[in-house]
C-alpha cells in the first residue's frame, strides 16, 4: 500500500504521543515549514516519505507565521487558519504533527530562528530541515542560511531524476519522493471557482475550509507555491 492510499484508510491507529523528555523523547526530529496554503496530500506524502527514510521519530509542519518570501506577492490567509488546516490534515498520521512555533514567535519567520526553537523543545535530539529541491537552489538566499545547515542536516527532497546542484559547501542528503503534481495555488483557485478538491487535500482539511469559508474571492498569483 503506498503512503497516499494509506492516508485514507478508515480507523487508522492513533499515533503515539510524543514527549520532549524522558527516553520516550524523539531523537530524530524533521522540520518540514511552509505556508500550507492550504496543505495537500503532496506535503503529508512528502513528510510520510522522508520520515520514512531517514527513520525519524517525528516530522513537524511548521507553519510560517508570515512567510518573507511571498509577503506582498498574493493574499496570504491568517495563521491561525492556516494552523488549523494542518492540524487536521496530520490528526491520525503517526509521527506527523502540526508546529506552532513560528506563530508564536511573531513577525516573519526564518527557519534559523525555528530550529533554535526545535532544540529547546526537543533537547538533544537530532534536527534535519526539509525542503524541496526549488527552494533547496536557492539556500544561500535564506536569512541566516549558514546557521540553519550548522543546526541541521538539510534533507531536500527530490523528484526522479537528476538531483539539484547546491553550493559544495552545503552539506546535504537527497531523500526520493513521487512526484506528485498539486499545486497549493491551483488549490486555491479551485475552491475559489468551486471545482472539487476531492483526492487533492484530505477530507479533514475540507472541513475546515468549508467551515471557515476560505479561498473565496481569492485572486491566485501563478508560481506563488505553497
Amino acid at each position: 500500500m503506498s503512503p497516499l492510499e494509506w492516508m485514507f484508510v478508515p480507523n487508522r491507529p492513533e499515533p503515539p504521543s510524543a514527549t520532549t523528555t524522558g527516553p520516550s523523547a524523539p531523537r530524530r526530529v524533521g522540520l518540514f515549514g511552509g505556508t500550507f496554503d492550504p496543505p495537500h496530500v503532496g506535503h503529508l506524502v512528502t513528510a510520510v516519505n522522508v520520515r520514512h527514510s531517514l527513520e525519524l521519530d517525528l516530522v513537524v509542519l511548521m507553519v510560517a507565521n508570515v512567510p518573507w518570501q511571498k509577503e506582498g506577492t498574493r493574499r496570504i490567509t491568517p495563521a491561525p487558519a492556516r494552523l488549523a488546516m494542518v492540524e487536521a490534515a496530520v490528526a491520525d498520521v503517526p509521527g506527523i504533527v502540526a508546529g506552532s512555533a513560528e506563530i508564536e514567535l511573531g513577525g516573519p519567520s526564518y527557519t534559523a530562528d525555528t530550529l533554535v526553537a526545535l532544540a529547546s523543545e526537543y533537547p538533544d535530539a537530532e534536527l534535519f530541515t526539509i525542503v524541496g529541491d526549488d527552494a533547496a537552489a536557492g539556500i544561500t538566499s535564506w536569512e541566516r542560511y549558514r546557521e540553519v545547515v550548522e543546526r541541521s542536516a538539510l534533507v531536500v527532497v527530490d523528484r526522479p531524476g537528476d538531483p539539484v546542484e547546491l553550493p559544495a559547501e552545503v552539506p546535504w542528503i537527497r531523500v526520493e519522493v513521487p512526484r506528485l503534481e498539486v499545486s497549493s495555488t491551483d488549490l486555491r483557485s479551485r475552491s475559489n471557482d468551486g471545482r472539487p478538491l476531492d483526492y487533492l487535500v484530505t477530507e479533514p482539511v475540507l472541513d475546515v475550509i468549508r467551515s471557515r469559508g476560505l479561498y473565496r474571492d481569492e485572486v491566485a498569483v501563478a508560481g506563488a507555491g505553497t
